[in-house]
């Protein structure tokens, strides 16, 4: 009697450390995501990507601009034939110097640059899409590795709990076995429980440490005492409207619909390869030892030419070998591929919406079930105990109800942090899991910053990433 009531006891304030909020003094879930967004390598390596992306705009606008070269040349000139008398004379070499500078400005490019510089915005616009789909990953699943921890240490805590109860009750069992209260079946189905609670216990330790590594990879450091999260509030009322939000907002859909918009600029850069091209070229050139004395009266020797020119070039392809009309068919294709991808993107962003709203749905529903079991399973155990003690009940009828209890208030643990991970996901799912949308105590990466310092930039081979980096990060 003493020893069940122990277990009873000892259950009900697991089921209680369960239930209630622990005091905030310790690491919320805010800063747990404020650290990953600041600290998590994926998320950096994606920001690094959209800087890298954000040079395709600059790159493209070099179509605008001159291009200023120097060509300086040096060598021998050899001659052994008089121009004169037409007699052979002795080799005779002479030096030969040769500078050019020349200034190359592009004026029409069959429209090549102003299409080259679309297709770049929109694929560093697609890019900022995609670094927001990975920050709504690495936020997500440190809300699940954050979930995880909590929901693994109360299953190390109740299995604890349970094994201690079991072992106070085997010590009880065997007491009432010496004195022939009971045979040696009891003892052994208690020894049996007992020996099952200490794999549950191993097990999910195991688990706990698996969940605390998840939590150091994407937080960058191991977990304090960990405060118990709160859901989100709903972004929808219903599937339907989360599949709608979704369809639009989902950063992947987004990504999609600019990749789409690039690949049409793709068809008319292919283009500008058929159609004229114009330039102006300017350029001084001076050359030194171009000519050699004759030997004749008169002959200045050596001499020097310098020689200005400008000139306007026209360049109108007419055939090039076929492979330019390859490349507009196949960017044709590229384009169609892209539209079909866009719709696939809605889809799956729909589907995901739809399953996230279902899942938060069902798993408050479980939530609400498991603790009308956790009550009932208290009142029956009770029951069984007072009932194995007037000999109605086996030991193993008590074994069972307790194992019945903890099973329940295990699931009780596991269906809480479903309806945490479940709604960060509708959220994600709709593209509202970003830093900004969760008020994060962080400073917010700026995608703009190193696009507007390096778009109009005509030289620097410089780091310019300091512009838009997150203060603190390391």
């Amino acid at each position: 009697m003493t020893s069940s009531r122990l277990a009873f006891a000892a259950l009900l304030m697991a089921s209680a450390a369960v239930v209630q909020v622990r005091p905030a003094q310790g690491q919320t879930l805010q800063e747990a995501l404020a650290l990953a967004y600041a600290n998590n390598p994926a998320l950096q390596a994606a920001r690094a990507q959209l800087r890298a992306v954000d040079e395709n705009v600059p790159q493209a606008l070099a179509g605008w601009r001159p291009t200023v070269q120097i060509t300086s040349s040096y060598g021998q000139v050899t001659n052994s034939t008089n121009a004169a008398d037409r007699t052979v004379t002795p080799w005779r070499s002479r030096d030969v110097f040769s500078n050019q500078a020349s200034v190359t400005q592009p004026i029409y490019r069959g429209g090549r640059t102003v299409a080259s510089t679309r297709r770049a915005e929109n694929q560093v616009l697609a890019q900022r899409a995609r670094l927001y789909a990975t920050e709504q990953q690495v936020l997500l699943d440190t809300v699940n590795a954050y979930a995880a921890v909590i929901r693994d240490q109360e299953e190390v805590r109740l299995n604890t709990n349970n094994e201690q109860v079991l072992l106070r009750q085997l010590q009880a069992t065997n007491e009432r076995f010496r004195v022939g209260e009971i045979t040696r079946t009891d003892v052994a189905q208690a020894e049996s429980r007992l020996a099952g609670a200490r794999a549950s216990r191993a097990d999910a330790e195991g688990r706990l440490q698996q969940s605390r590594a998840t939590f150091t990879r994407l937080v960058g450091q191991p977990p304090e005492r960990l405060v118990p999260p709160q859901p989100l509030r709903p972004v929808a009322a219903s599937s339907r409207e989360a599949a709608q939000l979704a369809a639009h907002n989902n950063p992947n859909v987004v990504a999609a619909l600019f990749d789409e918009a690039a690949a049409r600029d793709q068809i008319n850069v292919q283009f500008a390869t058929l159609l004229p091209q114009v330039s102006i070229t300017g350029a001084i050139a001076r050359t030194d030892g171009s000519t050699t004395s004759t030997g004749l009266a008169g002959d200045p020797g050596d001499t020097r030419v310098n020689s200005t020119s400008i000139t306007a070039n026209l360049t109108v392809p007419l055939y090039q070998g076929g492979a330019e009309y390859a490349a507009v068919r196949q960017a044709r294709q590229q384009a169609q591929q892209a539209r079909q991808t866009v719709e696939d993107q809605r889809r799956a962003a729909s589907q995901q919406a739809t399953a996230a709203y279902e899942t938060l749905t069902s798993a408050r529903a479980q939530v609400e079930s498991v603790r009308a079991q956790i009550r009932a399973a208290e009142i029956a155990l009770d029951g069984v105990q007072r009932e194995a003690i007037v000999g109605s009940r086996t030991t193993l009828d008590v074994l069972n109800a307790e194992q019945e209890l903890l099973n329940a208030r295990v699931s009780l643990v596991r269906a809480l942090a479903n309806v945490i991970t479940a709604s960060h996901n509708m959220a994600a799912a709709v593209g509202r899991l970003t830093a900004r949308d969760l008020n994060l105590p962080v400073p917010l990466y700026d995608m703009e910053a190193y696009y507007r310092e390096v778009r109009n930039r005509w030289t620097g081979w410089g780091d310019y990433s300091s512009a838009s980096s997150v203060p603190g990060a390391r």
